[in-house]
């Protein structure tokens, strides 16, 4: 007998209707945050492969950094969203409130120690010269973009928590076309505008990323006023945020540590096989294949957005039922989308490579490892859709133990295989079968169980 994840049921229509009505714009928004490593890749890719591999490793410190304070989003979208369920709106964003202020807390000491430590954390992936110079050139400027940054995740949380995803996709596609034209202009010069090559595309990037903040801030800052909540600092209310963030950070830490570990295996693994100073092709193969998959990675987590925003709602409102009746549909919803996501990606791999450089060593080497990272699309659209779940219902203690199990028993292996001399593909494949199956066989444990059903305002 065959079963159609997303069969059309009656009960299933007003499921379908509400994870649509999140997931369609928080896809279109997901889908242009990595636009801006792939217009930067785009750009600068054709400045040169030694740059398109440093972008590679400055990008790889940067979405470290921000990605490990993923939290102000997810948390506060856990948050709020269990506040608007229980009936709190002006709780809601008072609570909002305090991760924006969180965010620049954290956000201004690291910008500066990112940029002072710019040429160190370069260095740590020991590859050569020619990539070492251009990696700190582009990660000392963009790291003017990190508070920027950080507050367009806590403002985003804060909307999704308010179940508003459209004003988020709005700011992302204006963010995302002033960035295109910011680093054509920048990169390549003309008329007035010097011509400041991998420099600029930093610069335009940190322009954009201010931007985007502003906008995004000023809509919760109305948002708030409306309900009368108060705009100062909240100690007591930062700090809670703070505490509630730290399982997050964790969970957060060992999925960045993985890439981290990847990456690390892939440099080595460069080193050890080819010539002295020829380490950028695989190099900049990997930032490639990383950016397509984060790519697809934020296309598949839309429907985790939908999840973290609706369970919250349902457990604040003390629906279990509901809650339950959601994740299932939607991991439907994820298999589905990894499926196909996972053929576009396979189809389209022979061609990609064309869209970012005209290194054909790059674009010969890209196919393989593409064709690898489209078989493990099934196991992501179902990994995010069930994580956004557990961070919904605020699981977070659950999800940073899981997170250092997978971390102790991947890191080892594709160190290991590095270490043999495997090429890029190979490393691939340990990725998608241990990482990515060892986070479904985690997430799948515990959401068969009733441990993460907790209802009520707060966790």
């Amino acid at each position: 007998m065959r079963v159609n994840p997303l069969a059309r049921r009656p009960e299933h229509r007003l499921l379908d209707r509400e994870i649509a009505r999140l997931a369609v714009p928080a896809f279109l928004a997901l889908v242009a945050e990595p636009l801006f490593l792939l217009g930067d890749a785009a750009v600068v890719g054709h400045l040169g492969t030694r740059e398109l591999a440093g972008l590679g490793i400055a990008g790889t410190v940067l979405a470290t950094i921000v990605g490990l304070c993923v939290f102000l989003a997810y948390g506060t979208t856990a948050s709020v969203a269990r506040q608007l369920g229980a009936g709190h709106r002006r709780a809601a964003l008072a609570q909002g409130i305090d991760g924006l202020w969180l965010a620049i807390a954290i956000g201004v000491p690291v910008t500066l120690a990112t940029t002072l430590l710019a040429g160190p954390l370069v260095s740590l992936f020991g590859a050569s010269a020619a990539v070492n110079d251009p990696a700190t050139t582009y990660l000392r400027i963009a790291a003017g973009g990190i508070t920027p940054l950080l507050l367009v995740l806590a403002t985003t949380g804060v909307l999704r928590g308010l179940q508003d995803t459209r004003t988020p996709l709005v700011v992302a596609i204006v963010g995302n076309i002033a960035n295109i034209g910011l680093n054509i202009l920048l990169v390549y010069g003309g008329g007035p505008v010097p011509r400041l090559e991998i420099a600029g595309s930093a610069l335009g990037s940190v322009i954009a990323q201010a931007a985007m903040a502003v906008a995004l801030v000023l809509v919760v800052i109305r948002a708030a006023r409306r309900e009368g909540a108060d705009l100062r600092p909240d100690l007591p209310g930062v700090r809670a945020a703070a505490r509630a963030g730290v399982p997050l950070l964790v969970r957060t830490l060992t999925l960045r540590a993985s890439l981290l570990v990847t990456t690390y295996a892939v440099v080595i693994a460069a080193g050890s096989t080819g010539p002295a100073g020829d380490d950028a092709v695989p190099i900049a193969t990997h930032q490639l294949a990383l950016t397509l998959w984060g790519f697809l990675a934020f296309v598949l987590d839309a429907i985790a957005i939908a999840a973290q925003a609706i369970t919250g709602r349902h457990l604040g409102a003390g629906d279990v039922a509901a809650a339950r009746a959601v994740t299932n549909r939607m991991v439907g919803w994820g298999i589905v989308s990894g499926v196909v996501t996972g053929v576009l990606l396979a189809a389209s791999s022979p061609w990609l490579g064309a869209l970012f450089t005209p290194d054909q060593g790059v674009r010969d080497a890209l196919v393989p490892v593409l064709l690898v990272a489209a078989a493990a699309q099934p196991i992501a659209g179902v990994v995010f859709v069930l994580d956004g779940v557990l961070i919904g219902a605020g699981d977070g203690r659950y999800l940073a133990v899981a997170g250092l199990i997978v971390l102790c028993g991947y890191a080892p292996v594709v160190l290991l295989t590095s270490g043999l001399g495997a090429g890029l593909p190979w490393l691939w494949v340990v990725f998608g079968v241990l990482f990515m199956g060892g986070r479904l066989a985690t997430l799948l444990h515990r959401s068969a169980g009733d441990r993460w059903l907790v209802t009520g305002a707060g966790r």
